[in-house]
């Protein structure tokens, strides 16, 4: 059984956010998702916005922001980023894992990433459902409509506002059901909805 991320942390979580042509994208979603970690784990009532942290202006080609924080913001970074292609994916199960929080304490997905025996990356299982591959929420076409795991390993902020916009929606998948699906999309703060899809045989 995987341990709980959050309860090793060391109580520190990070927010990775994509900046582009001088732009902070998704930052409402960040903002919530981090203030709702601050509230929740560290009892912070005052709410901080990540715009007076982060200065996109000089950043015009796609770069990853990582700003890492407790109660209070602890530290920006900023660094070119360059998408890992993923083509293949193996399933991984790991029943116990829990990532409700965006930790900086990432180990136990490390080691389920280890696991993926010549894949790309992997994708978990917790329950018998699809939940994220390491670094991505997802969501399989069904012929209809993108459907995204209702209970992911995280509440990624550009799933969130990909639901938002009614471009996916959310639903079980069990793992033995992927013969319904013929389409993969892996998406996060960094890779854009459609710009990371394997087909599923």
């Amino acid at each position: 059984m995987c341990p709980s991320i959050e309860r090793i942390s060391g109580r520190t979580f990070v927010e990775t956010i994509r900046i582009e042509e001088g732009r902070i994208h998704n930052l409402p979603y960040h903002n919530a998702r981090m203030n709702r970690t601050r509230r929740d784990l560290f009892g912070a009532r005052e709410e901080i916005d990540l715009a007076d942290y982060i200065h996109p202006e000089p950043y015009r080609e796609r770069t990853k922001c990582r700003v890492e924080y407790a109660r209070e913001v602890l530290r920006v970074e900023y660094a070119p980023y360059h998408m890992r292609p993923v083509r293949s994916l193996r399933l991984v199960a790991c029943e116990g894992i829990d990532y409700s929080y965006k930790s900086t304490d990432r180990q136990c997905l490390n080691d389920l990433f280890a696991q993926r025996a010549g894949r790309d990356d992997i994708l978990v299982v917790r329950d018998g459902l699809l939940t994220d591959t390491s670094i991505c929420n997802v969501a399989l076409w069904d012929g209809t409509s993108w459907i995204t795991p209702a209970r992911p390993l995280l509440c990624g902020t550009t799933r969130a506002c990909l639901l938002d916009r009614g471009l996916i929606r959310a639903g079980d998948i069990p793992a033995g059901d992927l013969s319904g699906y013929t389409r993969i999309r892996m998406f996060n703060a960094l890779i854009g909805f459609g710009e990371q899809e394997c087909e599923l045989s």
